[in-house]
């Protein structure tokens, strides 16, 4: 009977850290899961809030005022206000989009690289940029490489920015409101798109 007891009490014990292990593991998976499901809600989070801050940091409306030094083009191929169709993709929905001319003018469009002034990452390959809006420019078009402080505001941070000239290019650039293809609000005085990024309707 003594035996039996013994060997009662010795399965009940067996049995007990049998449930506490399997508990634990429980548990433990059950942490790991979480914490997995935990990375990829942070993952998706930071993921979705780095796509809106960079549709938040492009000015898509702006305002009619030109740069001082500015000259409107005489003779454009595309006339204020008529309309033309977009061939360029500078933000999402403007690539087929319907524009009308607001502005047309003779200058020289560069294409930039730049840090901007509020700490966000490096922004490569920037277009456009024109001759009026680059600090301390003379007549004389800007060589490839050359570094600039830009005075353009068409992209948060852009303003006071320190840069490089990717390429230049003598052209006629135009200001245009239109509506994006993929159904956002209407952009007014959008600057800026060269000839070649229009085409007549």
């Amino acid at each position: 009977m003594k035996k039996y007891n013994v060997s009662a009490l010795l399965l009940l014990l067996l049995l007990t850290l049998a449930a506490c292990s399997m508990g634990n593991e429980d548990s433990s998976n059950n942490e790991s899961d979480q914490n997995e499901n935990n990375n990829e809600e942070m993952s998706s989070e930071d993921h979705s809030g780095e796509k809106k801050e960079t549709h938040e940091n492009m000015n898509h409306s702006g305002s009619s005022e030109i740069p001082e030094g500015l000259e409107e083009e005489e003779n454009p191929m595309f006339k204020v206000g008529s309309q033309a169709l977009i061939q360029a993709d500078h933000m999402k929905g403007m690539d087929g989009a319907e524009a009308t001319i607001t502005g047309a003018f003779d200058t020289v469009a560069y294409i930039v690289s730049y840090d901007p002034t509020n700490g966000g990452e490096r922004v490569e390959n920037h277009k456009w940029v024109i001759h009026e809006e680059i600090a301390g420019a003379t007549e004389e078009e800007l060589p490839k490489g050359k570094e600039v402080t830009l005075e353009a505001s068409h992209m948060e941070g852009m303003n006071g920015a320190e840069a490089v000239i990717e390429s230049g290019e003598k052209t006629t650039v135009y200001m245009v409101d239109y509506t994006p293809t993929d159904g956002g609000e209407k952009v007014t005085n959008h600057k800026w798109l060269t000839e070649s990024e229009l085409k007549s309707k």
